[in-house]
């Protein structure tokens, strides 16, 4: 030690001796009530915090702390304990050599999401930017770990940045990826390409498995920035060639149960698959009505049905939901997993569902020609198609026929044979589609955004090999069922919104003012322009905005821009409307099978409707509601990520077998490394900046254009492009495009 350091260690000695009984008369004081043991605690901690908090203090360890305080060694432990307890405080914090200071900075808790290339983002929950973590501020955090952070300057004021200075917990324990063997030990690749370290795996570890093996790894180390997680082989799925394993590996990567327990198919097995005239009690007697289901051809889980007839001039309309509440009994352990899953998850080769098949695809599912219990929503619309009467009841409905979006789209395009075949429903198909078009035209007038980006159909072998992409394509029958479910929606948000009870609605928050303003002074480069008031913008500009655009060579570009600007659709307990629909009160009733806020709406809508409502119950929702609406919330991005992922897998393995082809496509995005091409049939690629060898290429981010600096040459977002397709990657799930020789 030197002897300045010495000076000052002296010095703070000497303030302790002297402070030591004005503090503890200040704590008699404040801890009257207190044990003397609580004393005496309280005490240390306050000396401890004073040290730290002193101008002259120089961080130090644990031991010294002990020696400057005088504390005996059979104490040392009670003094441990007390630091242990004012770091969980948040009052302190422990550099990794042990040295302990005041807690500095916000402190803020959230998601560490990683990169690959060793720095990663914060995600905290309510706060618009994530936080950007450089790679020498990450300090042990792990893809997916609950950190404590504190912000810190930006890097050049450019981005907000923050260091993690605490791992509260750890959200990832095992990991799906591919083994690799070495003489003496083993490694595996994983999956997850935002990991990004390999996982060390000992040999005595691997369960025996061998190169290309797909396997589930349990971490036991996470590492450091000096040393590679470890983990042991908890289980291999399979040869990463072997059919299936490819699709099994994505769902294990994003946990995704496929499993029931024991308790809940037992729960399932006591069930009835048949409606029972006990069940009828209550409810209105719908089976007579004309109705039908219409669905894709694949679809076997039919959640709901739709009936139209005429009164007078006006539309009523029937949209009669599968009453699963009646089957799932809030809090039985189908229910818990219902929630725990939270959606069922739609995969390109198969369905993970959110309820067992026996309820999904047994008593309630819609099926032709048997009786079914349903919630139904009965709007009366007029000619202009105004909403003037509703009712939402319990019924016993069945479905005269089980349609396809194919069958009706042909008879309403004037296909004969169709039509002779379905001769009976033609009237009632002519009138929804009248009504339809009605609704459809009232949603524009007040400003709905309709973005119609192509959604991929891939159609596989037996095998698992994809055998064909294609755009899948709206008909004039799926934007039917789309308008009907959307007037549901709404008509049951808005009654219950009304009512004042503690609700899931489905919301959809106006977009960030800044990517706005942004997306403003882009497209008045093309001669466009949005009307803002207090930098928001009203779902109508928007709309008209892709009116303008419409056919023009800068469509797709600006397309684009305009979704990037929109936030994601969420379920919240608040109802503080739809932007993207345009309207105040929307919520997701149409689809209890798949959809867990939807059976938890229905729950609701019967304790209403059989006057169940009362003061204890609705304290049961208040309490129960945030979590359901976060869960789903969460559950919902899962599933979509898995969907992505199995998608962009698929497609890989298609154009695996087209290495060299040339094609037509169009740049989707524009990064500094590199341009996205999406090709008519939704594959997206990427050329890489490094190979346009015939210039030097940069990013121009206000522009979103390519700029070679030689040529001048200019690849901007939307341009239709000529390229081929250069090489595939299987586990990083890419596709890599060049130039075609033509386009050079």
């Amino acid at each position: 030690m030197g002897q300045e350091e010495f000076k000052k260690r002296k010095k703070k000695k000497e303030f302790f001796s002297k402070d030591k009984n004005k503090k503890n008369e200040k704590l008699r004081k404040e801890s009257s009530k207190m044990s003397e043991k609580e004393m005496k605690t309280l005490q240390r901690k306050h000396l401890i915090l004073a040290l730290l908090s002193d101008p002259l203090y120089v961080p130090m360890k644990e031991k010294e702390i002990a020696v400057l305080m005088q504390v005996s060694k059979e104490e040392r432990a009670h003094l441990s304990n007390l630091i242990g307890e004012l770091e969980k405080e948040g009052n302190i914090e422990i550099s990794p050599k042990g040295k302990i200071t005041l807690t500095s900075g916000e402190r803020l808790v959230g998601t560490f999401v990683s990169h690959a290339k060793g720095f990663g983002f914060v995600v905290i929950e309510d706060r618009e930017d994530d936080l950007f973590v450089p790679e020498n501020r990450v300090n042990g955090a792990f893809h997916n770990d609950t950190v404590e952070v504190v912000i810190v300057p930006g890097q050049n004021g450019k981005r907000q940045e923050a260091e993690v200075k605490k791992i509260i917990a750890r959200g990832i324990n095992t990991i799906i990826g591919t083994y690799e063997e070495s003489k003496n030990f083993g490694f595996v690749i994983p999956d997850n390409k935002k990991i990004a370290s390999d996982i060390f795996i000992q040999k005595e570890r691997s369960k025996g498995a061998v190169n290309g093996h797909k396997v589930v790894v349990e971490i036991t180390e996470y590492g450091n920035a000096n040393k590679k997680p470890e983990g042991k082989i908890i289980e291999i799925l399979g040869h990463i060639n072997d059919p299936g394993v490819d699709i099994i590996s994505i769902i294990k990567g994003h946990d995704i149960p496929t499993e029931f327990s024991e308790k809940v198919m037992n729960q399932v097995a006591r069930i009835q698959q048949d409606v029972q005239i006990s069940d009828f009690q209550g409810r209105m007697d719908c089976r007579n009505e004309q109705m039908v289901t219409i669905d894709g051809e694949d679809a076997k889980d039919l959640d709901d049905a739709i009936s139209l007839s005429m009164e007078g001039d006006c539309f009523r309309l029937g949209v009669h939901i599968a009453d699963v509440s009646n089957y799932v009994q809030e809090n039985s352990a189908l229910d818990r997993s219902a929630l725990e899953r939270g959606t069922s998850v739609y995969l390109v080769d198969r369905v993970v569902p959110m309820l067992p098949h026996q309820l999904s695809n047994g008593i309630c599912s819609l099926n032709e020609g048997v009786d079914r219990l349903a919630l139904s929503c009965f709007m009366l619309f007029d000619e202009q198609g105004d909403l003037k009467d509703y009712t939402i009841t319990e019924t016993v409905i069945c479905v005269n026929k089980r349609m396809t979006y194919t069958k009706v789209a042909a008879i309403l395009e004037g296909d004969q044979e169709a039509r002779e075949e379905y001769s009976d429903f033609i009237t009632m198909f002519e009138k929804m589609k009248d009504l339809a078009l009605l609704l459809r035209k009232k949603r524009k007038k007040r400003g709905s955004i309709d973005f119609d980006f192509p959604e991929s159909k891939i159609i596989l072998d037996r095998e698992g090999h994809p055998l064909e992409i294609k755009a899948y394509d709206r008909n004039i029958a799926t934007k039917i069922i789309e308008d009907f479910m959307l007037a549901a929606n709404e008509t049951v948000a808005e009654h219950f919104f009304w009512l004042e009870y503690p609700f899931v609605y489905r919301t959809h928050d106006n977009p960030d003012p800044e990517k706005i303003k942004q997306l403003s002074l882009f497209i008045s480069n093309f001669g466009y322009s949005l009307k803002t008031t207090a930098e928001e913008v009203h779902p109508k500009e928007l709309q008209k905005l892709l009116a303008r655009i419409d056919g023009t060579n800068e469509e797709a570009l600006i397309s684009r821009l305009t979704l990037r600007s929109m936030r994601q659709a969420r379920y919240t307990t608040e109802c503080t409307g739809h932007f993207g629909l345009a309207c105040e009160y929307y919520c997701h009733f149409t689809s209890p099978i798949r959809r867990y806020p939807d059976l938890q709406i229905h729950r609701i809508i019967k304790d209403h409707l059989r006057n169940r409502m009362n003061p204890a119950r609705l304290e049961h929702y208040r309490d129960k509601l945030s979590e359901v609406a976060k869960q789903s919330s969460a559950m919902e991005r899962r599933a979509e990520e898995a969907e992505r992922d199995t998608n962009k897998l698929k497609k890989v393995e298609y154009m695996e077998e087209r290495i060299g082809e040339v094609f037509e496509g169009v740049i989707s995005g524009i990064t500094n490394w590199g341009i996205y091409v999406e090709l008519p049939n939704t594959v997206e690629g990427m050329i890489r900046a490094v190979d346009l060898e015939d210039d030097f290429y940069v990013y121009d981010e206000k522009k979103y254009e390519m700029i070679g600096q030689r040529t001048g040459k200019i690849y901007k977002l939307g341009e239709k492009i000529i390229i081929q397709v250069y090489n595939t990657d299987k586990i990083a799930r890419t596709i890599d495009f060049r130039i075609a020789q033509q386009e050079e």
